[in-house]
């Protein structure tokens, strides 16, 4: 019997955060997390079960260019995603990056990583391609010297403390602002 992979949703649009902001891409969704982020934007309570293939045709379906990427995003995707997923998705000739959490090793496969620590988790990746941190009352600089990345981004909690973040990023200036910007445009 062929694996199935619990996913939420399949959307394409631009990449709202981090540093592909504005790149044209192709949002897996998948359901489920280890987390109970008060500030998540995901309705777990509904998923659909779907082999590879039904995913990388949906995929294909919304976008072929492979100026495009392709995001895994949750949830927690790194609780679903294993190498044959990847595999079948490199096929379409897009680069794949992954939004974890990090509280779970990562398949062989993934093209850009994004690290996304919550506080309070245990996490297990020490290094990633960026770090971008939500700013929730935590400590910043603990995920700067636990996990080695080329990027450090500080993102205020939905928006709320913006000011907060920058005023943050201008006393630590080895971080960089990431906004979601998708909500200010208001698109998913």
């Amino acid at each position: 019997m062929e694996r199935t992979y619990r996913i939420n949703e399949i959307f394409y649009s631009l990449q709202g955060e981090g540093v592909h902001t504005g790149r044209p891409a192709v949002f897996v969704r998948f359901s489920g997390c280890n987390l109970q982020c008060p500030f998540c934007d995901t309705d777990f309570s509904r998923s659909t079960a779907m082999t590879a293939e039904t995913i990388r045709k949906a995929v294909a379906e919304l976008c072929h260019d492979s100026h495009a990427m392709i995001v895994l995003s949750g949830g927690e995707p790194s609780l679903q995603v294993d190498e044959p997923l990847l595999e079948t998705l490199h096929r379409l000739g897009m680069s794949i990056a992954i939004e974890t959490n990090g509280t779970h090793p990562l398949p062989v496969g993934i093209d850009w990583v994004t690290c996304s620590p919550k506080e309070g988790s245990r996490v297990v990746l020490d290094s990633a391609d960026e770090v971008k941190v939500v700013l929730t009352g935590n400590d910043p600089e603990l995920w700067r010297r636990t996990i080695r990345a080329q990027h450090y981004l500080l993102q205020p909690c939905s928006c709320r403390n913006t000011g907060q973040v920058v005023e943050y990023i201008l006393q630590h200036p080895w971080w960089r602002l990431s906004l979601q910007t998708h909500k200010y445009l208001e698109i998913q």
